[in-house]
């Protein structure tokens, strides 16, 4: 039996500040993907929600606020969280029901109406989860790490903030031609230095938004896919849900220290590294390989992060890789075509579902203006809050 399955409906709500629920956005995707599908609520065998922790607690549970939406009917549920990583945790939940035989096919969904400003953990004491006492000790906020990040990447690597301007820049043009993202003006890299500091060194045009926002996947197994007379589909390859490995020598969300390596090697490669190479290893393929990336950019100086740890280029080269139009569009490969979460903002459960969205309609030739020419092979990676990793490579 293929290990792959075919991605056949994709669909979003676009991102914005909307001011509605998610269960409204995500129902809107799910329409939208079972539309490209040509499907009917009805024909979906499995509904996989992607959750959030604000609309997770009272009373909403993603899998059956979704499944009540669309009309009760009887289909399996399943509701996963895992942070930022939870649409890709639903895509391999999903995936591992087709794979198994239980269903044939399996709607995944995503959705968030994110708080304004940082996100920041609800209220009470819980001295014993590390995200709320990264709050109470030390007042960091998010972009307070992504801060850290850049300052890593500027002493280790000699990283300059025209370089993090770059990545917006670039971001921010490809956005202008998503009609589902938030953001949709280029920016220039005046702009972004007269932006106010948020964290120094970066700005606040470096540092992606909290939205509203949605997006929905068809999967179904090789067999339905035929079945259906699909000619050449987008199928997912591999999906990498890894977690990290001590010592952890670089500070990450929401820790407020590193592992010692006193006491172990900390050879093998760094955790996000480490997603990518899961997901590849599974694929059968490598960086030489991808046609385009679609990467969590949280902020700018992180998505050179991730071109290193893709494989794309060498420790500390990943400014050199963005200078040189590589990861551009008409680039060898791409990041971000989409124009990534500059241009997005963050909905938490649903943004790993829509880099999959993207990698979908790019492989299938039909993103419009924002094209990747001649796109075969796509792979997606972000890291979810406490160490869930994910990665997913598609093809066609």
């Amino acid at each position: 039996m293929s290990a792959d399955v075919v991605v056949l409906g994709a669909g979003m709500h676009p991102w914005g500040k909307w001011g509605r629920g998610f269960v409204e956005y995500g129902t809107a995707a799910a329409r939208a993907a079972l539309a490209d599908a040509g499907l009917d609520w009805r024909d979906v065998g499995s509904i996989v929600g992607a959750g959030t922790v604000r609309g997770g607690y009272p009373g909403h549970v993603a899998g059956a606020a979704f499944a009540k939406a669309l009309g009760w009917q009887g289909a399996r549920v399943t509701t996963v969280y895992a942070a930022c990583a939870s649409g890709a945790q639903a895509v391999a939940a999903a995936r591992a029901q087709i794979l198994a035989g239980l269903a044939d096919v399996v709607l995944v969904v995503g959705a968030d109406a994110a708080p304004k400003g940082f996100f920041r953990p609800a209220g009470g004491d819980r001295p014993d989860d590390p995200d709320w006492l990264r709050f109470r000790v030390l007042g960091a906020t998010n972009p307070a790490y992504f801060g850290l990040y850049a300052r890593r990447r500027m002493a280790v690597h000699g990283d300059s903030q025209d370089d993090f301007a770059r990545v917006k820049v670039k971001n921010a043009a490809m956005g202008a031609l998503n009609p589902n993202a938030r953001y949709r003006k280029p920016v220039t890299a005046e702009e972004v230095a007269a932006s106010a500091v948020v964290a120094d060194p970066l700005r606040l045009l470096d540092i992606c938004a909290t939205s509203d926002g949605g997006a929905a996947l068809v999967l179904c197994s090789v067999e339905f896919a035929r079945r259906r007379g699909a000619a050449r589909p987008v199928r997912i390859r591999a999906v990498s849900t890894v977690t990290p490995r001590f010592p952890s020598t670089v500070l990450d969300l929401p820790d407020i220290a590193t592992d010692s390596a006193a006491g172990a090697d900390p050879g093998g490669g760094t955790f996000r590294a480490s997603i990518a190479r899961a997901a590849y290893e599974e694929a059968g393929l490598g960086p030489a390989d991808l046609s385009l990336a679609e990467v969590y950019d949280l902020s700018t100086a992180l998505e050179l992060q991730w071109y290193e740890d893709l494989g794309l280029c060498g420790e500390g080269e990943g400014a050199k890789l963005l200078r040189e139009g590589v990861t551009a569009p008409g680039g060898r490969v791409p990041v971000n075509p989409s124009g990534g979460l500059a241009s997005f903002g963050e909905a938490v459960p649903a943004q790993a579902i829509a880099q999959v969205c993207e990698l979908t309609w790019q492989l299938r030739g039909a993103a419009g203006d924002r094209q990747v020419e001649g796109a075969r092979v796509g792979i997606t990676a972000n890291q979810g809050l406490f160490g869930h990793g994910s990665a997913v490579v598609a093809v066609r």
